[in-house]
C-alpha cells in the first residue's frame, strides 16, 4: 500500500491478513498453541488447551476411548433394545459397536469410547458423576437462600441416556401443571402448562447436545412458577449462533446423536428447534428465550401463569355473580377460583392454595358450601370428602 511518511517521502505499508479459524485451532512451527484475551496473548496447554479444542470441534470426547470400561460394563437389556431400533436384533455386540465407531483399537486393545459408555453402560456414574440431569423446582419466581430457601423439588438422574431420558420426562410431567376452566359452552377445558414437544425437545436437545468433557457440570432443569429454565454445560458449537440455530444443524455428539434418533428420542432433520418456537406461538406463550451462559446454553420456556390466574378471577366472579363476590374474602375467593378449575378437590389441596392452615379452610368450606356456592360429599371429617363448585 503506497503511502508518504512523516518525513513526507514515498514510502510504503505491507498488510498482512490473517484470517480467523473458528473451527481448527493454529499452532505455530513448535506446536504452540496462543489465544488472546483482552489485551495480552495467552499460551495454551494440557487441558487448558485440550478443553479448547473440544469448544472447537477440533477433538471429539464422545471418540476418545474410555481407559478402563469393557464390554461387561455395558446393559445387555439396553444395548437388546437398541439392535432391536435398528432392525439386527442379532448382531454380535462388539461388531456393532465397531461398526458405530464406539469400539477400536488402541494399544492393542480394544477400546470402548466415552460415547459408548455414555450410552448403554450399567454404571454411569461409576465412570462419569458428572453426566446427570439435575430437576430443582422453586417456589416462587426466583431463587432464594437462608431462611427464605424456596426449593421444593429437588432430584437427579444418572443413567445410561436412553434411560435418563425416559425417566427425567416422566418425572417432569408429573410437575407440570394443567390449567382447567369452565368455558361458555359449559364444557371444561384444559390446557397444559407448557407445550410437551417444547419442553421434551429442550431436555433431549441438552443430553444429545452437552459437552460432556466439562466436568463437573451437569444439565440443570430449573422449574419457577413463571418459566422453565433448561441448561446444559457447553456454548453453542460453531457455525451455530442465537441468531441462526432454528436454521443451522451441527451436532457435537454426532455419534450420541445418532444412537438416540435410531432410538426415537432426537429428530435430525433440524426440525426440534422451529417447532418449539411454533408450539409455543400455537398455545399463545412467548417464544422460548435462548441465552448462552459463560459455561453453557440455556433455554428458557414462559408460561402465562398470571393472565391465565386473571382468566380464572374472571371466570369465577362471572359464575357466582358480581355482587356474590364482593362479599367474598381473599381466602374464599381463592377457594371459588381454584374450584373453578378443578373438579373433586380435598381441603388438604386448599391448604397449598391459600397458603392457610388446614382448620382455616375448613372454616371457609363450611361457609362457602352453607352459601350454596360449594358442594361436598362423603363423610364431614373425613379426609377424602370432596368439594366441587356449585354453580
Amino acid at each position: 500500500m503506497e503511502v508518504t511518511n512523516a518525513a513526507g517521502q514515498p514510502d510504503s505499508i505491507l498488510l498482512l491478513h490473517v484470517e480467523m479459524h473458528r473451527d481448527r485451532v493454529t499452532r505455530t512451527g513448535n506446536e504452540s498453541v496462543f489465544v488472546r484475551r483482552g489485551d495480552r496473548t495467552k499460551e495454551l496447554k494440557g487441558e487448558a488447551l485440550r478443553d479448547f479444542e473440544y469448544s472447537r470441534s477440533v477433538r471429539s470426547y464422545e471418540s476418545e476411548c474410555n481407559p478402563y470400561a469393557t464390554l461387561a460394563d455395558l446393559d445387555d437389556s439396553l444395548l437388546a433394545r437398541y439392535k432391536q431400533c435398528i432392525g439386527s436384533p442379532g448382531v454380535d455386540t462388539e461388531q456393532l459397536l465397531r461398526s458405530r465407531g464406539m469400539m477400536r483399537d488402541e494399544d492393542g486393545k480394544p477400546r470402548l469410547t466415552h460415547a459408548a459408555v455414555l450410552l448403554f453402560g450399567l454404571n454411569v456414574r461409576q465412570f462419569y458423576p458428572h453426566c446427570r440431569l439435575r430437576f430443582v423446582r422453586y417456589e416462587g419466581a426466583e431463587k432464594a437462600g437462608g431462611t427464605a430457601y424456596n426449593v421444593i423439588k429437588d432430584v437427579s438422574f444418572d443413567e445410561p441416556l436412553p434411560r435418563l431420558l425416559e425417566r427425567s420426562k416422566a418425572f417432569v410431567s408429573t410437575q407440570l401443571r394443567d390449567f382447567t376452566s369452565l368455558e361458555p359452552t359449559a364444557l371444561f377445558e384444559t390446557v397444559p402448562e407448557y407445550p410437551e414437544f417444547a419442553w421434551v425437545e429442550g431436555i433431549v436437545n441438552a443430553v444429545a447436545h452437552r459437552e460432556y468433557s466439562c466436568l463437573g457440570e451437569h444439565i440443570r432443569v430449573s422449574m419457577f412458577n413463571d418459566r422453565l429454565e433448561i441448561e446444559s454445560p457447553g456454548r453453542l458449537p460453531y457455525p451455530v449462533t442465537i441468531d441462526n440455530i432454528c436454521k443451522m444443524r451441527r451436532s457435537r455428539n454426532p455419534v450420541i446423536a445418532r444412537v438416540l434418533t435410531e432410538m426415537k428420542w432426537v429428530r435430525e432433520l433440524n426440525e426440534g428447534m422451529p417447532r418449539i418456537y411454533t408450539d409455543m406461538q400455537d398455545a399463545f406463550l412467548e417464544h422460548p428465550v435462548l441465552e448462552e451462559t459463560p459455561s453453557g446454553f440455556r433455554l428458557t420456556l414462559k408460561n402465562n401463569i398470571y393472565s391465565r390466574k386473571l382468566r380464572m378471577h374472571d371466570i369465577a366472579e362471572k359464575r357466582i355473580g358480581a355482587d356474590v363476590w364482593a362479599g367474598l374474602d381473599d381466602i374464599e375467593k381463592s377457594i371459588v377460583i381454584y374450584l373453578s378449575g378443578h373438579r373433586d378437590v380435598k381441603s388438604r389441596d386448599l391448604t397449598r392454595v391459600a397458603k392457610v392452615s388446614q382448620q382455616t379452610v375448613s372454616k371457609k368450606l363450611t361457609g362457602l358450601v352453607e352459601k350454596g356456592l360449594v358442594s361436598a360429599y362423603g363423610a364431614l371429617n373425613s379426609p377424602v370428602r370432596m368439594y366441587n363448585l356449585s354453580l
